[in-house]
């Protein structure tokens, strides 16, 4: 009995400011596939980043090597390494703003219901990825 007249003092209790409401937004049915996205999102922000300091990195070595050259002899590196380093910020710029257009686009393939993985983005990535390191590598070669 003192049970059945809880819940009708609860039911006439009247709704104040105080008083909590669940409110009802309207979201994705999809929240773990956006949340995936947004963490391959954050990865390609990562690399882009890596990318660009990596290009820091080579640049800098360049004058390194120019300032360190005690023998006197010409130093082909110069010009090379802040070509590359140039080269390697420009392309994580681009990894990065490619991988904010792809996380919109699937954002909206995800609500749509119509997701389909491009395969352009990481092809094209991985051909330029593995032309940079073939480009190192013959400035290596060239510098040692």
């Amino acid at each position: 009995m003192a049970g059945s007249d809880y819940e009708n003092v609860q039911e006439k209790a009247p709704q104040t400011k105080d008083t909590v409401q669940p409110q009802k937004h309207a979201q994705s049915q999809h929240v773990s596939d956006h949340l995936a996205n947004e963490r391959t999102f954050l990865a390609w922000l990562r690399t882009g980043i890596a990318t660009i300091a990596f290009g820091f990195v080579v640049a800098r070595f360049g004058l390194l090597l120019r300032e360190l050259n005690v023998k006197g002899e010409s130093v082909v590196t110069g010009h090379y390494s802040s070509l590359i380093g140039v080269t390697l910020t420009t392309f994580g710029i681009m990894i990065m703003l490619v991988a904010l257009f792809n996380f919109l686009h699937k954002r909206r393939m995800i609500d749509a219901e119509q997701f389909r993985p491009m395969l352009v983005f990481p092809i094209l990535l991985t051909i330029l990825t593995a032309l940079i390191g073939v480009l190192l590598a013959i400035y290596l070669l060239i510098t040692a």
